[in-house]
């Protein structure tokens, strides 16, 4: 069965509030009407509209609709968001296309992985703020929802939903939820009825009523202490545990890959050819990436890795890759973060430009029109500055952290919307130099706003 695009919540729905009662009988009872005549006839529609809610209610309710009652006491109102989900779909790349053909379907695959792994992969969403979307794809592939997200943390092979979910997890307890663990609710009766899904992180104390939850929602993903199991539908989640879940392995020597590639001692070449571009990208599993990782490492690309690198490419390699494709001074689609012939050549046999040694080691485009590519990065093992807050990127604020940043901005050719400065009062220039340089990342809409946040400031000064 195909997966249906849906709204996972309807929060209003099922409200008995007086508010509530009267804003549905309202729409009910008004037919549509546009809102292009005079602003007199707005008025008089928004007048009916309340005479109808009024006279139609059970009991008295105000002309303006009461605040939307929580499902129960405790329980802020508000905080159950709509969030519709996408279809079942592969993993995507850069342009929103799928990485690998749609539609085949096989046996359910559950790459192992560990809590630590989980966690942290949710933690860059969080970092990251990704906007919530049914229909956008993050630059590691996975869809900008609730089960997308989940099947990121999971390290899944492509986007599930709410509908497929259970089939890479064993239903648990809710004493035995540990991090890592998901909480799981499809009404497969009616699933635009509140399926959700989200990410159990631990408990927040003793009494395991409430827990630190991950979660895709609206307006970017988050992480908070939510009531167990959820704020509305609490009786309906079910906790699953990952098929795949190992343990962690212990430290070690790393063994060769892929027939025993990779850089000889002495630097005698290596006797691994390119195996072609479709090792490479979203969705690719295998030796080849290991190896990649690896090479990348050794040039100088180990800051990219928060573990591994290991046989799924994630958005770690490309940004490795990327960096040592600058690193050797070329700019658009032959620094696009996927190792071609060239790439690949260079790494096996110690060749080129190490990543941050005398060449464009950051990791990030020109803007359009700038005509340049990346400014000089950070050299290896140089630390990131820590992000200073987004309250410090206001109009109206003056920082160094604001001269900080524009310095940055002009030095990855982005300082063409300066006349003067850059200086420590923020400004439109700055802003502007942001939005260029976050569509240089292929964000769009509330991810290119021009305001840095923690994602943005990270890849500026990485």
């Amino acid at each position: 069965m195909e997966a249906p695009v849906f709204e996972e919540f309807d929060p209003e729905s099922d409200c008995d509030c007086p508010g509530c009662v009267a804003r549905r009988r309202a729409a009910r009872l008004s037919p549509p009407v546009a809102f292009g005549g005079h602003p007199s006839a707005r008025r008089a529609l928004v007048v009916a509209t309340a005479t109808a809610a009024t006279l139609g209610a059970a009991h008295a309710a105000p002309a303006v609709a009461a605040p939307h009652a929580p499902d129960r006491p405790g329980v802020p109102a508000g905080d159950e968001p709509a969030t519709p989900q996408g279809r079942k779909a592969p993993l995507h790349g850069p342009a929103g296309q799928p990485a690998r053909p749609p539609g085949l379907t096989g046996p359910v695959r559950t790459p192992p992985t560990t809590r630590a792994d989980i966690v942290r992969r949710a933690k860059l969403w969080v970092s990251a703020q990704v906007p919530y979307s049914m229909g956008a794809y993050w630059y590691d592939g996975y869809r900008q929802d609730c089960s997308g997200f989940v099947s990121m943390a999971w390290n899944l092979p492509g986007n599930e939903w709410t509908g497929s979910l259970n089939q890479f997890g064993t239903r648990i307890t809710k004493e035995e939820l540990q991090p890592g663990d998901i909480l799981l609710f499809h009404n497969a009766s009616d699933p635009e009825k509140g399926s959700h899904v989200v990410l159990f992180g631990g408990w927040t104390d003793y009494t395991h009523s409430y827990y630190v939850v991950y979660e895709q929602t609206r307006p970017t993903t988050r992480r908070q202490a939510t009531p167990y199991a959820y704020w509305s539908h609490s009786d309906q989640y079910i906790p699953y545990r990952y098929k795949g879940l190992t343990s962690p392995a212990p430290a070690g020597p790393e063994a060769g890959a892929a027939g025993g590639g990779g850089k000889a001692a002495g630097g005698s070449a290596p006797t691994t050819p390119f195996p072609g571009r479709a090792a490479f990208g979203p969705g690719a599993d295998n030796a080849y990436v290991t190896l990649l990782g690896r090479l990348l490492v050794e040039r100088g690309g180990g800051r990219f890795y928060g573990s591994g690198p290991g046989p799924r490419w994630s958005a770690a390699d490309g940004r490795a890759t990327q960096a040592f494709q600058l690193a050797q001074g070329w700019s658009g689609a032959d620094a696009d973060g996927l190792p071609g012939p060239r790439t690949w050549s260079l790494l096996v046999t110690g060749k080129g430009r190490n990543i941050g040694a005398g060449g464009a080691g950051g990791v990030a485009g020109a803007g359009a029109g700038s005509g340049a590519a990346g400014a000089p990065g950070t050299p290896a093992g140089a630390r990131v500055p820590a992000y200073p807050g987004r309250a410090v990127f206001r109009p109206g604020v003056r920082s160094a952290s604001v001269t900080q940043l524009g310095a940055r901005l002009a030095a990855k050719g982005f300082g063409r919307f300066y006349t003067t400065g850059p200086g420590p009062l923020w400004g439109e220039a700055d802003r502007r130099a942001v939005e260029a340089f976050q569509r240089a990342q292929g964000w769009r809409g509330g991810a290119a706003d021009g305001y840095p946040g923690p994602e943005t400031w990270r890849r500026l000064f990485s």
